[in-house]
C-alpha cells in the first residue's frame, strides 16, 4: 500500500500548518515541540443524552465500560414487528410528511432496531430505506432529522450486513463530512462511514482508503473537512480509524507514520482526543506482535518476556515481535507516563482521573505489547512467576467477556456506541455483525465453576482471575463510570 504520509501530504488536500510543517520539525526535541503544540482545542460539545439524537456522541472512552447490562425498555413490547413495519411505511411515504413526522418516525426506527435484532423485518426494504435516509441527510431540513437519519443508516448496516450498503452510502457520507455546516453532523457522518465501511461490504481496499481519509482529518486537526481544531470530529475520526485498523492484518509499513500522527494528538487540549489517540497507539504496538508459528525461532530475551507475561493464562498463543511499531519507543513511553501522572490544575478532576487510568493501561501495552487493556501484574506465590489479569466485561445477567487484547476493546467500544442499550439483545439474538467481531462470551456459572480449589496452578490462577473479574463486574454493573 502507498505510504500514508505521502498520500496525505501530496494529495492536494487541506492540512493544518502544524501537519504541513511536521516533517521539517521532526528532528526537534519534544521539549521544543511542546511549546508550539496546539492548546486551543475546545471541549467537545455534547448534545443532550437522548437515546436517538446523540448516541453517536457517546462519552464511552477507553476502559470505561463496566457492564453492558443496560435496562431494555422494549422488553415487554411484543408488538414491535408491527410497529416497525408501520414506521417503515411512514418513512417510505414522504409525499405528505413533515420534518416533525419524519423525525418521530426516524427516532422510532432507531429505537426499535437498536433494542431488537430486526434483520428479517428490514430485509425486503433495505434499498428503499437507504434512499429515504439519504434524502433526510442530503436535504438537511433539520439537525435532528439529519442526525437521526445517519443513526438509522448505521443501525440498518449493522443489522443487515448487506454488502451493497458501502457503495450506496460512501459518496453521500464523504460529502456530508466535507461539506456540512454542522460539526456535530460531520462527527455523526464519520461514525456512520465507519459502520458502513466495516459492515457494508467495503472490503480491504475500501477500509484502507477510508483509513487514509480519516488520518488526513486527524493530521490536519479537522482542517481538511473545514472543522479546524474541532475535538468532536477529530475524536470521531480517531475512534473510527482504530475500529477499521482492527480489521487490517498487516500494517507494518504504515505504523511509523501513523504513530507519529497520534503522538502529536497526545498534546491536544481535549482528553477525548488524547485518549482515542493513545488507544490507537496501543493497538498499533499490539499489531507488531503476532502469534508464534512453528518455524519461528524465539530468542532468549523474547522467551523470558513471554514467560513473565504468561500469555497462556487465557489460553492464547505466544506472541512474537515482528517489527518495530515506532522508531523511538523510550521517548513515547516518557510521554505516555507524563499523561498517566498528569497533575495540571487546568484539567478537571474527572478528565484527570480518566487520563490517569487510561494512559496507565496504554503505557503498559507500549512497554510490552503482549499485555492488553487493564493488564494487572501479580505473582504466583508457589512458583514466583509473574502473570496478569485482564479486563472482563459483564454482558446481560449471565455473560462475561474477556477483553484481553486492544482489538477486542476497540471493537467492543464501537459496537457499544452503535447499539448502546441494545447490545446484549443483538448479541444473544445472533446478530452476525456482533458475533463475528467479538470473542465468544462465557457464562458466569460456567466461569465460576473453575474455582474448585484444585492443586493445578493454572486452574487456580484462572479461578482467582475469574473471582477478581466478577467482583469488578459486580461493582460496576449499575455504573458505566471510569475504572479506578
Amino acid at each position: 500500500m502507498p505510504d500514508l504520509r505521502r498520500q496525505i501530504f501530496e494529495s492536494g488536500k487541506t492540512v493544518s500548518r502544524k501537519a504541513a510543517s511536521r516533517e521539517a520539525s521532526r528532528s526537534n526535541s519534544r521539549a521544543s515541540s511542546k511549546q508550539n503544540s496546539r492548546q486551543s482545542s475546545r471541549n467537545a460539545s455534547r448534545q443532550p443524552s437522548d437515546d436517538e439524537d446523540s448516541g453517536f456522541l457517546s462519552d464511552d472512552t477507553a476502559l470505561s465500560i463496566g457492564s453492558l447490562d443496560d435496562e431494555n425498555p422494549e422488553t415487554e413490547n411484543v408488538d414491535w414487528p408491527q410497529e416497525l413495519a408501520d414506521r417503515i411505511a411512514e418513512l417510505l411515504d414522504r409525499k405528505r410528511s413533515s420534518v416533525q413526522s419524519r423525525e418521530e418516525a426516524l427516532a422510532a426506527f432507531c429505537r426499535l432496531t437498536k433494542y431488537h435484532y430486526a434483520e428479517e423485518e428490514t430485509r425486503a426494504s433495505i434499498t428503499d430505506l437507504l434512499s429515504a435516509f439519504a434524502r433526510s441527510v442530503r436535504n438537511e431540513s433539520s439537525p435532528r432529522e439529519m442526525t437521526l437519519a445517519l443513526r438509522a443508516i448505521e443501525l440498518l448496516a449493522i443489522t443487515s450486513c448487506d454488502d451493497k450498503i458501502y457503495e450506496n452510502t460512501e459518496p453521500l457520507l464523504t460529502r456530508t463530512i466535507r461539506d456540512s455546516t454542522s460539526n456535530g453532523a460531520k462527527a455523526a457522518a464519520i461514525y456512520c462511514l465507519g459502520t458502513c465501511t466495516t459492515f457494508g461490504g467495503a472490503g480491504e481496499g475500501g477500509i484502507l482508503e477510508q483509513m487514509t481519509f480519516l488520518l488526513d482529518i486527524i493530521a490536519s486537526d479537522g482542517q481538511s473537512i473545514e472543522a479546524p481544531d474541532d475535538p468532536t470530529s477529530v475524536t470521531a475520526a480517531l475512534q473510527v480509524w482504530g475500529f477499521l485498523l482492527s480489521e487490517v492484518d498487516d500494517f507494518e509499513s504504515e505504523s511509523e507514520e501513523a504513530v507519529q500522527i497520534f503522538i502529536d494528538q497526545l498534546d491536544s487540549g481535549d482528553s477525548g482526543v488524547q485518549i482515542a489517540a493513545g488507544e490507537n497507539i496501543a493497538l498499533l504496538y499490539e499489531k507488531s506482535y503476532t502469534p508464534q508459528e512453528d518455524e519461528d525461532e524465539v530468542s532468549e530475551d523474547e522467551d523470558e518476556s513471554d514467560s513473565n507475561t504468561n500469555d497462556d493464562l487465557t489460553g492464547g498463543p505466544k506472541l512474537i515481535k515482528r517489527y518495530n511499531a515506532y522508531h523511538n519507543t523510550p521517548e513515547l513511553e516518557r510521554h505516555l507516563a507524563s499523561l498517566a501522572n498528569v497533575h495540571s490544575k487546568r484539567i478537571s478532576k474527572r478528565d484527570k482521573k480518566s487520563l490517569h487510568s487510561n494512559f496507565a493501561s496504554i503505557l503498559t501495552t507500549v512497554e510490552n505489547p503482549r499485555r492488553g487493556p487493564r493488564y494487572n501484574m501479580a505473582i504466583d506465590q508457589d512458583t514466583n512467576r509473574h502473570y496478569g489479569s485482564t479486563l472482563t466485561v459483564k454482558i446481560g445477567r449471565h455473560g462475561l467477556m474477556s477483553i484481553d487484547r486492544w482489538w477486542k476493546w476497540v471493537r467492543l467500544s464501537a459496537l457499544r456506541r452503535i447499539l448502546q442499550g441494545g447490545f446484549a439483545e443483538h448479541y444473544f439474538q445472533g446478530n452476525r455483525a456482533v458475533l463475528t467481531n467479538l470473542p465468544v462470551m462465557m457464562r458466569m456459572a460456567e466461569a465460576s465453576g473453575s474455582g474448585s480449589g484444585s492443586a493445578d496452578r493454572q486452574t487456580a490462577r484462572k479461578a482467582a482471575k475469574m473471582r477478581n473479574s466478577k467482583r469488578w463486574a459486580a461493582q460496576h454493573s449499575d455504573d458505566e463510570g471510569e475504572l479506578e
